[in-house]
């Protein structure tokens, strides 16, 4: 019902290898940078790079970006780590004898797929050099 944290991984991993590009970056390093499993980091790298975003070799450490930060927003990042890309959700079984109930379904559609189309639209204008250019700001 709302997105997970792969959002926010995928971005972090795609930040350090723009950044962190003179080195082989291991699964384990970039774990050390995001705080999370290493296994998690493997798994959500191959989400990217099924997705064309990264390059990476099995058994071998280092991913690298497959292309220019400028060409990757992040509502590329989000359709390609997000499985489940309904933001959200609608109970299922409301009382169709009920006046809420038997509208609340198509209401709320309506209302949650523009909502979700706002937020893919601002996805789809921030690019990963925005994010890098940030993160850049801030560590001054």
């Amino acid at each position: 019902m709302r997105v997970g944290n792969k959002l926010a991984i995928g971005v972090h991993i795609l930040s350090l290898l723009a950044t962190e590009d003179a080195q082989e970056q291991s699964s384990e390093w970039l774990a050390g940078s995001i705080g999370v499993n290493p296994v998690i980091v493997r798994n959500v790298i191959g989400l990217l790079r099924r997705s064309g975003l990264v390059y990476a070799r099995q058994g071998v450490a280092g991913t690298h970006l497959a292309r220019p930060l400028s060409q990757i927003t992040l509502l590329d990042v989000y359709q390609a780590v997000e499985t489940d890309r309904d933001l959200f959700s609608i109970h299922t079984n409301p009382n169709p004898d009920c006046a809420v109930g038997s509208n609340i379904s198509i209401t709320l559609t309506n209302v949650f797929g523009d909502a979700q189309r706002a937020m893919e639209e601002q996805l789809g204008k921030t690019s990963l050099t925005d994010i890098v250019a940030a993160l850049q700001t801030s560590n001054r």
